[in-house]
């Protein structure tokens, strides 16, 4: 799978290693605000509280 995504992006071996980065910065940008924050609320661990030990 991943050979067939860095195969399929133009440009030379240097410009590819840069559009990796930037479509990984994506996923990691999608997830983190859209994803995660969409099924916060169905995890049944969302409300957590730790108390204090004094």
């Amino acid at each position: 799978m991943y050979a067939r995504l860095y195969r399929s992006l133009p440009g030379p071996t240097p410009v590819r290693i840069v559009l990796l980065l930037a479509l990984l910065a994506a996923v990691v940008l999608l997830l983190m605000e859209v994803v995660f924050p969409a099924v916060e609320s169905l995890m049944p661990y969302s409300h957590v509280a730790v108390d204090p030990a004094d």
